[in-house]
């Protein structure tokens, strides 16, 4: 009942917009497919771990937007982590938001906290290295 008291208030997640280049993964069959295109193709995958309710997360979701649509040769992916606790414990995650980058199927760092500059340094860093 809270979540949905909580959607007549908080607007739909943005991510949730077909024109936007962050995917939206509210199953683990859309998860686990973005997850094997980034795997096989070698970029750089950013999965954003957040939460409807948090506010921090909400706060970011616009600069993760915007690193998306800057940043083409990225997959940008945005999982709650009520709706897919199981891949959130998959991945350690114990706070919100939790960026994961991760390349080639291992992480290869992670960002806790609503900290967009060391997101996107993170991202210019991982995205550009073959070797990391």
């Amino acid at each position: 009942m809270g979540s949905f008291l909580s959607s007549l208030v908080t607007p739909p997640p943005a991510a949730d917009d077909p024109n936007c280049a962050v995917v939206a993964a509210h199953s683990k069959a859309t998860y686990d497919e973005q997850w094997a295109a980034a795997k096989s193709s070698g970029k750089l995958m950013v999965i954003d771990f957040s939460a409807s309710w948090c506010g921090p997360c909400r706060f970011i979701e616009p600069a993760f937007k915007e690193m998306a649509s800057k940043y083409t040769d990225v997959a940008f992916v945005k999982i709650d982590v009520d709706e897919l606790a199981d891949v959130a414990r998959t991945w350690k995650v114990e706070a919100m938001p939790t960026f994961v980058l991760a390349k080639g199927g291992k992480e290869v760092s992670r960002v806790v906290g609503a900290k967009k500059d060391e997101l996107e340094r993170k991202i210019g860093m991982f995205r550009s290295s073959s070797s990391y």
